[in-house]
Formats: structure tokens, C-alpha cells, sequence
């Protein structure tokens, strides 16, 4: 068994006109949701063994404010092949990078992110509320493999979903 955490990053800010796409940080609500997000997974025993994250400042800092909630480590690898990645190559890279980690997170953008969890699901996405994937968005999808390099369209168990919204109202 195999389980993927595939979130999109939270809120970035566009503040600042100079920076490049790749440079943006997250925004005051960004910081506060991954925190929130960090906090959610490790209630639930999400824990990822190795994360594999776009080289975008946001992506990173999202990981980075998640990490401080959970109470293991885990392997991390920035992927520049990540950074605004089609579907078709984040997977390629959870296939090639997975490694022998049982619980692999992914936390890059749209619109690749939602388009990924539209391919491995074995329901479709565009029948459920989590099709928009918005920013923060958090799938927790699971796999009756044994290997990374197995997992492929529509094998995905849907195991939990969130956004950021639902854990800041409440």
C-alpha cells in the first residue's frame, strides 16, 4: 500500500511586482493555512516519509511552515521538473522519485495538481467537490501497490480532502 499527500500550495502573495513567479512567498492567510494544514495531517497520522516539492519559494515555504507541525522528519527533494509541472511529468516524478517511502508527499500548482488527482482517482474528480483544487487544497489518495512505479491512472483511493477554509473557520 501506497499512500500520496498531493497538495497545492497555499495562498502566494503578489505584492511585490519584481519578483519572479518562481520567487513569490506565501501571503499572510498562505502561512497561516499551512500551518493549519501541517496541524490537520498529523491529527489524522499523515505523516509523508519523503516530500517532493517544485522549486518555487512558495511550495518550499509551505512545506517548511507544515513541517513544524508534524512530529517526524521526513526525506525532502526540491525538483526543479516540479515548478508549473503538467500532470504528466509530476507523475513521472512520484514514479522516479518515489523511492521506498510508503507515504510520498507532492505539494506543487495548478493546474497540473488537480489534473494529477483527476487521472489517479478512480472516481472522478469533476464529479466532487475538490475539482477546483484551490490553493491549500489537500488530497490524501491511496494505492494497492507495492512499488511508486505502479501507480497509474484511476488506481487512486481517495482517502480524505481538505482546504484550508474548512480548518480556519472552525
Amino acid at each position: 500500500m501506497k499512500t500520496l499527500i498531493l497538495m497545492r500550495h497555499a495562498k502566494s502573495d503578489w505584492d511585490d511586482p519584481t519578483l519572479e513567479d518562481i520567487e513569490r512567498p506565501l501571503n499572510r492567510r498562505g502561512r497561516m493555512s499551512a500551518g493549519a494544514l501541517g496541524e490537520w495531517l498529523e491529527t489524522g497520522g499523515h505523516r509523508p516519509e519523503r516530500v517532493l516539492l517544485s522549486s518555487a519559494v512558495r511550495t518550499q515555504e509551505t512545506w517548511a511552515r507544515v513541517a513544524t507541525q508534524l512530529s517526524d522528519e521526513a526525506d525532502v527533494l526540491v525538483l526543479e521538473a516540479l515548478y508549473l509541472a503538467p500532470e504528466e511529468r509530476m507523475l513521472e516524478q512520484l514514479r522516479r522519485k518515489g523511492g521506498d517511502a510508503d507515504v510520498v508527499m507532492m505539494i506543487c500548482h495548478n493546474p497540473g495538481t488537480a489534473a494529477l488527482a483527476e487521472r489517479l482517482l478512480e472516481t472522478p474528480i469533476r464529479e466532487m467537490a475538490l475539482a477546483q483544487f484551490p490553493t491549500g487544497a489537500t488530497a490524501i489518495i491511496d494505492f494497492d501497490v507495492q512499488d511508486w512505479r505502479e501507480v497509474g491512472p484511476a488506481l487512486g483511493r481517495l482517502q480524505d480532502f481538505i482546504v484550508p477554509r474548512a480548518l480556519l473557520e472552525t
